[in-house]
């Protein structure tokens, strides 16, 4: 009976070899393979970090461009600030000078008020002091005279007070600006109906009102002004001096009620001309 044989596979040197020499190449392979790899992701790590400086780059160019066209926009308004500072300080010099204006008119008004009853107490105490068949006195002056000569003193200094006040409100007047008041001058004055201004100021010992109505807004003299105070009527005055800008009225005092007195920002009302 013949047994059966099972294949072997001898194992010899030149197996041996040819196994390690097929190992060595695929490890080769596999190298080469791993080293591409590597390559390509140093490659790719290169490129992201130059896109991400050339990003850095353009943010950082991107603001310096925003800083300048920020600059002339804050100058702008720096500018436009300014502007309105100075117009405020212009409107402030102006109400302010239109208040020494007002002011200075009436002083002066009150001062040619006292010069007109001065110069009366002047001539009432001459013909007192000259009677037609009274001869000269040649002694010490009397009382009488005394009072005449005190008179004329008075006169004197309310005369220079006058030209005084007048110089100033003259200046005020040009530095108010010459060329609004040429072009006021030159516009019609308006119709009298319906007039209404504010009383500027009120002497209650010459019995007299000033107001900021002139000859512009139609206020004639002898023409009679209501008064009014929160829309009631407290009395009336009758103009006697008209200004391009204001006006004197005298109080008509029997129209005013018991106890009552007029006052500075009380409103006036154009009345009519008297007859």
């Amino acid at each position: 009976m013949i047994g059966e044989q099972s294949p072997t596979i001898a194992v010899t040197p030149k197996n041996v070899i040819g196994l390690s020499i097929l190992f060595l190449t695929l490890a080769a392979i596999f190298g080469l393979l791993n080293s591409h790899k590597v390559k390509t992701l140093r490659t790719n790590a290169a490129h992201a970090e130059a896109a991400r400086g050339a990003a850095e780059q353009r943010r950082v160019a991107q603001a310096r461009n925003r800083e300048p066209a920020s600059t002339p926009a804050a100058a702008t308004e720096d500018k436009i600030a300014e502007a309105e500072n100075k117009a405020t300080k212009a409107d402030a010099d102006l109400a302010q000078l239109q208040k020494e204006k007002n002011d200075l008119q009436t002083r002066l008004d009150a001062n040619q008020t006292e010069i007109a009853s001065l110069r009366q107490q002047l001539e009432a105490a001459g013909k007192m002091a000259k009677p037609a068949d009274s001869p000269v006195p040649t002694g010490p002056p009397t009382e009488l005279q005394a009072q005449l000569d005190d008179v004329r003193h008075q006169l004197d200094g309310a005369e220079k007070e006058k030209a005084f006040l007048s110089e100033k409100l003259q200046s005020a007047q040009e530095r108010g600006g010459q060329p609004q008041e040429e072009k006021k001058r030159k516009e019609p004055a308006p119709r009298r109906t319906g007039v209404r201004g504010t009383v500027l100021a009120v002497n209650q010992a010459y019995n007299f009102v000033v107001l900021n109505l002139g000859a512009r807004q139609g206020v004639e003299p002898n023409s009679e002004m209501l008064v009014l105070r929160e829309g009631t009527l407290i009395g009336r005055i009758r103009i006697s001096t008209v200004e391009p800008a204001t006006a004197i009225g005298d109080i008509i005092t029997s129209s005013l009620a018991r106890g009552v007195q007029m006052q500075p920002g009380d409103t006036v009302i154009y009345a009519g001309t008297s007859s």
